[in-house]
Protein backbone atom coordinates (compact mmCIF):
# COMPACT_ATOMS: atom_id res chain seq x y z
CA UNK A 1 0.00 0.00 0.00
CA UNK A 2 2.91 2.81 0.81
CA UNK A 3 4.32 1.48 -3.08
CA UNK A 4 0.74 2.34 -4.30
CA UNK A 5 -0.19 5.28 -2.13
CA UNK A 6 -0.82 8.37 -3.84
CA UNK A 7 -2.87 10.93 -1.17
CA UNK A 8 -1.36 11.55 2.48
CA UNK A 9 -4.73 8.87 3.39
CA UNK A 10 -2.69 6.09 1.77
CA UNK A 11 0.35 6.87 3.39
CA UNK A 12 -1.23 7.51 6.75
CA UNK A 13 -3.02 4.31 6.68
CA UNK A 14 0.09 2.06 5.09
CA UNK A 15 2.56 3.30 6.60
CA UNK A 16 1.36 4.57 9.98
CA UNK A 17 -1.97 2.23 10.91
CA UNK A 18 -1.15 -1.09 9.38
CA UNK A 19 3.01 -1.23 9.44
CA UNK A 20 2.08 -0.72 13.80
CA UNK A 21 -0.58 -3.48 13.55
CA UNK A 22 2.61 -5.69 11.83
CA UNK A 23 5.41 -4.53 14.22
CA UNK A 24 3.07 -5.23 17.09
CA UNK A 25 3.30 -9.35 16.24
CA UNK A 26 6.76 -8.99 15.24
CA UNK A 27 9.26 -7.02 17.75
CA UNK A 28 10.85 -7.76 20.91
CA UNK A 29 7.72 -8.35 22.85
CA UNK A 30 6.53 -11.30 21.25
CA UNK A 31 10.09 -12.90 20.10
CA UNK A 32 11.37 -11.97 23.56
CA UNK A 33 8.45 -13.79 25.13
CA UNK A 34 9.27 -17.22 23.20
CA UNK A 35 12.79 -16.84 23.74
CA UNK A 36 12.55 -16.30 27.66
CA UNK A 37 10.26 -19.36 27.74
CA UNK A 38 12.81 -21.69 25.50
CA UNK A 39 16.13 -21.17 27.57
CA UNK A 40 17.20 -21.68 31.14
CA UNK A 41 17.26 -18.57 33.22
CA UNK A 42 20.88 -18.69 33.43
CA UNK A 43 21.28 -18.25 29.86
CA UNK A 44 18.09 -16.32 29.21
CA UNK A 45 19.31 -12.56 29.23
CA UNK A 46 22.14 -13.47 26.95
CA UNK A 47 19.22 -15.42 24.35
CA UNK A 48 17.68 -12.20 24.75
CA UNK A 49 20.91 -10.21 23.47
CA UNK A 50 21.39 -12.66 20.64
CA UNK A 51 18.33 -12.20 19.21
CA UNK A 52 18.07 -8.51 19.67
CA UNK A 53 21.22 -8.09 17.67
CA UNK A 54 19.96 -10.25 15.23
CA UNK A 55 16.77 -7.46 14.37
CA UNK A 56 20.21 -5.08 14.93
CA UNK A 57 21.69 -6.20 11.98
CA UNK A 58 18.82 -6.58 10.16
CA UNK A 59 18.87 -2.57 10.06
CA UNK A 60 22.65 -2.18 9.33
CA UNK A 61 22.08 -4.69 6.07
CA UNK A 62 18.72 -3.25 5.21
CA UNK A 63 19.85 0.38 5.14
CA UNK A 64 22.65 0.48 2.04
CA UNK A 65 20.39 -1.82 0.33
CA UNK A 66 17.12 -0.08 0.24
CA UNK A 67 19.10 3.29 -0.77
CA UNK A 68 20.32 1.30 -3.86
CA UNK A 69 16.79 0.13 -4.43
CA UNK A 70 15.66 3.68 -4.13
CA UNK A 71 18.75 4.95 -6.86
CA UNK A 72 17.25 2.22 -9.06
CA UNK A 73 13.80 1.82 -8.44
CA UNK A 74 12.58 4.64 -7.14
CA UNK A 75 10.59 5.06 -4.45
CA UNK A 76 7.26 3.12 -5.35
CA UNK A 77 8.69 0.00 -6.63
CA UNK A 78 11.90 -0.14 -3.88
CA UNK A 79 8.67 -0.40 -1.27
CA UNK A 80 7.43 -3.22 -3.43
CA UNK A 81 10.16 -5.03 -3.48
CA UNK A 82 10.57 -4.49 0.29
CA UNK A 83 7.03 -5.63 0.85
CA UNK A 84 7.94 -9.05 -0.63
CA UNK A 85 10.99 -9.56 1.66
CA UNK A 86 8.80 -8.69 4.63
CA UNK A 87 6.42 -11.26 3.24
CA UNK A 88 9.22 -14.11 4.26
CA UNK A 89 8.32 -13.74 7.59
CA UNK A 90 4.94 -15.45 7.07
CA UNK A 91 6.64 -19.14 6.31
CA UNK A 92 9.68 -18.75 8.53
CA UNK A 93 7.23 -17.81 11.49
CA UNK A 94 5.18 -20.97 10.60
CA UNK A 95 8.19 -23.15 11.15
CA UNK A 96 8.75 -22.00 14.70
CA UNK A 97 6.71 -24.01 17.34
CA UNK A 98 6.43 -21.94 20.62
CA UNK A 99 6.71 -24.56 23.37
CA UNK A 100 5.45 -22.87 26.57
CA UNK A 101 6.92 -24.24 29.96
CA UNK A 102 4.66 -26.69 31.67
CA UNK A 103 2.20 -24.82 34.28
CA UNK A 104 3.43 -24.79 38.00
CA UNK A 105 0.88 -24.88 40.76
CA UNK A 106 2.19 -21.12 41.59
CA UNK A 107 1.45 -19.69 38.47
CA UNK A 108 -0.71 -17.58 37.83
CA UNK A 109 -4.00 -16.49 35.77
CA UNK A 110 -3.03 -13.85 32.97
CA UNK A 111 -5.68 -11.57 34.70
CA UNK A 112 -4.12 -12.18 37.94
CA UNK A 113 -0.64 -11.36 36.37
CA UNK A 114 -1.60 -8.26 35.28
CA UNK A 115 -3.05 -7.35 38.79
CA UNK A 116 0.49 -8.30 40.26
CA UNK A 117 2.39 -6.20 38.10
CA UNK A 118 0.00 -3.05 38.27
CA UNK A 119 0.67 -2.97 42.41
CA UNK A 120 4.44 -3.83 41.34
CA UNK A 121 6.17 -0.54 41.93
CA UNK A 122 9.35 -1.48 39.45
CA UNK A 123 7.10 -2.51 37.02
CA UNK A 124 5.90 1.14 36.11
CA UNK A 125 9.52 2.54 36.53
CA UNK A 126 10.52 -0.11 33.95
CA UNK A 127 7.78 0.98 31.53
CA UNK A 128 8.50 4.51 32.34
CA UNK A 129 12.34 3.92 31.70
CA UNK A 130 11.33 2.16 28.26
CA UNK A 131 9.07 5.29 27.32
CA UNK A 132 12.43 6.72 27.48
CA UNK A 133 14.22 5.07 25.21
CA UNK A 134 11.78 4.76 22.69
CA UNK A 135 11.76 8.98 22.40
CA UNK A 136 15.70 8.96 22.07
CA UNK A 137 15.40 6.38 19.59
CA UNK A 138 12.92 7.44 16.82
CA UNK A 139 13.65 11.12 17.39
CA UNK A 140 17.14 10.40 16.31
CA UNK A 141 16.43 7.85 13.89
CA UNK A 142 13.81 10.35 12.71
CA UNK A 143 15.13 13.47 12.78
CA UNK A 144 19.15 12.97 12.74
CA UNK A 145 19.22 12.73 8.67
CA UNK A 146 17.30 16.34 8.41
CA UNK A 147 19.32 17.62 11.40
CA UNK A 148 22.89 17.09 9.55
CA UNK A 149 21.52 18.73 6.25
CA UNK A 150 20.44 21.63 8.02
CA UNK A 151 23.92 21.76 9.72
CA UNK A 152 25.52 21.49 6.06
CA UNK A 153 26.49 17.78 6.18
CA UNK A 154 25.51 15.60 2.98
CA UNK A 155 22.57 13.66 3.28
CA UNK A 156 24.48 10.11 2.39
CA UNK A 157 26.35 10.77 6.42
CA UNK A 158 22.74 10.70 7.50
CA UNK A 159 21.45 7.22 6.17
CA UNK A 160 25.62 6.28 7.12
CA UNK A 161 25.55 7.19 10.41
CA UNK A 162 22.07 5.27 10.93
CA UNK A 163 23.91 2.36 9.22
CA UNK A 164 26.74 2.79 11.84
CA UNK A 165 23.92 2.71 14.67
CA UNK A 166 22.85 -0.73 13.38
CA UNK A 167 26.06 -2.54 13.04
CA UNK A 168 27.17 -1.40 16.62
CA UNK A 169 23.76 -1.90 17.79
CA UNK A 170 24.49 -5.89 17.33
CA UNK A 171 28.05 -5.45 19.46
CA UNK A 172 26.04 -3.46 21.83
CA UNK A 173 22.77 -6.00 22.02
CA UNK A 174 24.85 -8.97 22.51
CA UNK A 175 27.33 -7.34 25.06
CA UNK A 176 24.58 -5.87 27.39
CA UNK A 177 22.48 -9.48 27.24
CA UNK A 178 25.65 -10.96 28.29
CA UNK A 179 26.91 -9.11 31.06
CA UNK A 180 23.22 -9.02 32.55
CA UNK A 181 23.61 -12.70 33.11
CA UNK A 182 25.83 -11.52 35.83
CA UNK A 183 25.63 -8.34 36.84
CA UNK A 184 22.83 -6.13 37.71
CA UNK A 185 19.98 -5.52 35.27
CA UNK A 186 18.58 -2.14 36.63
CA UNK A 187 22.71 -1.13 37.25
CA UNK A 188 23.60 -1.67 33.80
CA UNK A 189 20.43 -0.16 32.49
CA UNK A 190 21.17 3.28 34.71
CA UNK A 191 24.62 3.27 33.27
CA UNK A 192 23.23 3.05 30.09
CA UNK A 193 20.79 5.97 30.30
CA UNK A 194 23.42 8.30 31.82
CA UNK A 195 26.02 7.29 29.18
CA UNK A 196 23.36 7.84 26.58
CA UNK A 197 23.08 11.52 27.75
CA UNK A 198 26.72 12.28 27.68
CA UNK A 199 27.02 10.78 24.14
CA UNK A 200 24.29 13.27 23.15
CA UNK A 201 25.26 16.34 25.17
CA UNK A 202 29.01 15.73 23.50
CA UNK A 203 27.49 15.33 20.19
CA UNK A 204 25.58 18.96 20.76
CA UNK A 205 29.08 20.36 22.12
CA UNK A 206 31.41 19.31 19.74
CA UNK A 207 32.04 21.12 16.66
CA UNK A 208 29.57 18.81 14.24
CA UNK A 209 31.29 17.48 11.33
CA UNK A 210 30.92 14.00 9.01
CA UNK A 211 34.09 12.28 11.58
CA UNK A 212 31.57 13.46 14.72
CA UNK A 213 28.56 12.16 13.57
CA UNK A 214 30.05 8.75 12.66
CA UNK A 215 31.54 8.66 16.26
CA UNK A 216 28.24 9.68 17.58
CA UNK A 217 26.25 7.06 15.66
CA UNK A 218 28.96 4.48 16.83
CA UNK A 219 28.48 5.68 20.58
CA UNK A 220 24.36 5.67 19.79
CA UNK A 221 24.79 2.00 18.12
CA UNK A 222 26.61 0.49 21.35
CA UNK A 223 23.48 1.95 23.50
CA UNK A 224 20.71 1.85 20.91
CA UNK A 225 18.64 -1.25 21.85
CA UNK A 226 20.92 -2.31 24.42
CA UNK A 227 18.48 -1.67 26.95
CA UNK A 228 15.71 -4.44 25.24
CA UNK A 229 17.60 -7.71 26.21
CA UNK A 230 17.79 -6.20 30.13
CA UNK A 231 14.26 -4.50 30.61
CA UNK A 232 12.87 -7.76 29.52
CA UNK A 233 15.11 -9.68 31.55
CA UNK A 234 13.84 -7.79 34.35
CA UNK A 235 10.11 -8.68 33.26
CA UNK A 236 10.92 -12.33 33.27
CA UNK A 237 13.20 -12.59 36.44
CA UNK A 238 10.39 -10.61 38.82
CA UNK A 239 7.34 -12.69 37.29
CA UNK A 240 8.50 -15.14 35.70
CA UNK A 241 8.12 -16.48 31.73
CA UNK A 242 4.53 -17.55 31.50
CA UNK A 243 3.08 -14.06 31.09
CA UNK A 244 6.49 -12.97 29.78
CA UNK A 245 4.98 -11.68 26.08
CA UNK A 246 2.07 -9.96 27.94
CA UNK A 247 4.03 -8.03 30.58
CA UNK A 248 6.81 -7.16 27.99
CA UNK A 249 4.28 -5.92 25.91
CA UNK A 250 2.87 -3.68 27.84
CA UNK A 251 6.40 -2.09 28.63
CA UNK A 252 6.60 -1.95 25.24
CA UNK A 253 3.61 -0.52 24.54
CA UNK A 254 4.84 2.80 26.88
CA UNK A 255 8.62 2.35 24.74
CA UNK A 256 6.45 2.82 21.32
CA UNK A 257 4.30 5.52 23.04
CA UNK A 258 7.99 7.39 23.86
CA UNK A 259 8.80 6.82 19.94
CA UNK A 260 5.52 8.37 18.62
CA UNK A 261 6.11 11.62 21.34
CA UNK A 262 9.89 11.60 20.07
CA UNK A 263 9.11 11.94 16.50
CA UNK A 264 6.29 14.21 16.92
CA UNK A 265 7.49 16.66 19.19
CA UNK A 266 10.78 16.50 16.67
CA UNK A 267 8.72 17.52 14.05
CA UNK A 268 6.16 20.13 16.09
CA UNK A 269 9.56 22.06 17.98
CA UNK A 270 11.02 22.07 14.33
CA UNK A 271 8.04 24.00 12.70
CA UNK A 272 7.57 25.85 15.87
CA UNK A 273 11.65 27.27 16.12
CA UNK A 274 13.22 26.33 13.02
CA UNK A 275 15.56 23.85 14.99
CA UNK A 276 15.77 20.63 17.04
CA UNK A 277 17.49 22.42 20.23
CA UNK A 278 14.20 21.85 22.73
CA UNK A 279 14.11 18.28 22.38
CA UNK A 280 17.62 17.41 21.74
CA UNK A 281 17.77 19.13 25.72
CA UNK A 282 14.61 17.33 26.78
CA UNK A 283 16.29 13.95 25.25
CA UNK A 284 19.16 14.51 27.79
CA UNK A 285 17.07 15.46 31.04
CA UNK A 286 14.87 12.04 30.02
CA UNK A 287 18.15 9.77 30.41
CA UNK A 288 18.38 11.42 33.66
CA UNK A 289 15.31 10.88 34.59
CA UNK A 290 15.41 7.50 33.77
CA UNK A 291 18.95 6.88 35.31
CA UNK A 292 17.56 7.74 38.20
CA UNK A 293 14.30 5.72 38.24
CA UNK A 294 16.22 2.26 37.22
CA UNK A 295 18.13 2.93 40.34
CA UNK A 296 14.79 1.91 42.53
CA UNK A 297 14.20 -1.10 40.67
CA UNK A 298 14.34 -4.25 42.11
CA UNK A 299 15.36 -7.63 40.67
CA UNK A 300 13.82 -10.02 43.28
CA UNK A 301 11.57 -12.31 41.95
CA UNK A 302 8.25 -12.54 43.50
CA UNK A 303 7.44 -15.09 45.63
CA UNK A 304 4.19 -16.61 44.93
CA UNK A 305 2.53 -19.93 47.09
CA UNK A 306 1.01 -22.86 45.48
CA UNK A 307 -2.17 -21.61 47.22
CA UNK A 308 -2.32 -18.37 45.06
CA UNK A 309 -1.62 -19.91 42.07
CA UNK A 310 -4.62 -22.36 42.64
CA UNK A 311 -6.78 -19.15 43.35
CA UNK A 312 -5.77 -17.22 40.38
Amino acid sequence: MMGLSDSALGMSTSAGLLIGLGLSGTTFSVILGAVGRAVPPEKRSLAMGIVSAAGSFGQFAMLPGTLGLLEWLGWSAALLVMGALAALMVPLGGMLRDRPSPRQASDLSLRAALDEAAAHRGFWLLCIGFFVCGFQVVFIGVHLPGYLVDSGIAVQVGSTVLALVGLFNIVGTYTAGWLGGFLSKPRLLTWLYLIRGMVITVFLVVPLSPASTYLFGIAMGLLWLSTVPLTNGIVASVFGVRHLSMLGGIVFLFHQLGSFMGVWLGGYFYDLNGDYDLVWRLAILLSVAAAILHAFIRETPIERSPAEGARA
